[in-house]
């Protein structure tokens, strides 16, 4: 399977993060929040950051708003059913968690992967909520994520 759109539950600072690089990197990404005002900072937090890229000369103003336009902003889980792989990076509670996978086992295809950014929960424990363990993978990226990326890619 290739993958060719990328979803993300959660905008904030890791979620957020998370979304950016897969956007620069040529992937359609879906972003979603649970709130408009969410939403919204985390989506200001990922344009000023490529502005500052931008400002610092690492990236050029094309790719920026190539990125920016690679963003597809939602609140609704169900805009998730056509990407290859989620990837969750929502608050650090169990029950928050396997909630979210147990909706997106329901939206997804069979052939969606989902994988955590947890740092200290158990994928099997999150995998049970969904009828694909072997298709679940824990994914954790460093904070912050785009200095990461930016590091290990130099």
């Amino acid at each position: 399977m290739q993958i060719r759109k990328v979803g993300v539950v959660g905008c904030g600072l890791m979620g957020g993060g998370i979304a950016q690089v897969c956007a620069q990197s040529g992937f359609e990404t879906v972003v979603r929040e649970v709130s408009q005002a969410a939403l919204d900072q985390g989506l200001r937090r990922i344009e000023s950051i490529l502005l500052k890229d931008v400002g610092k000369g690492k990236l050029g103003a094309e790719a920026k708003d190539a990125a920016l336009a690679r963003i597809q902003p939602t609140l609704a889980l169900d805009t998730f059913a056509d990407c290859q792989i989620v990837i969750e990076a929502i608050v650090e509670r169990l029950d928050a968690k396997r909630e979210l996978f147990a909706a997106l086992d329901q939206i997804c295809p069979p052939a969606t992967i989902f994988a955590s950014n947890t740092s200290s929960l158990t994928i099997i424990e999150m995998s049970a909520a969904t009828t694909r363990p072997v298709r679940f993978a824990g994914l954790h990226f460093f904070s912050p994520v785009p200095v990461l990326i930016e590091y290990v890619n130099s």
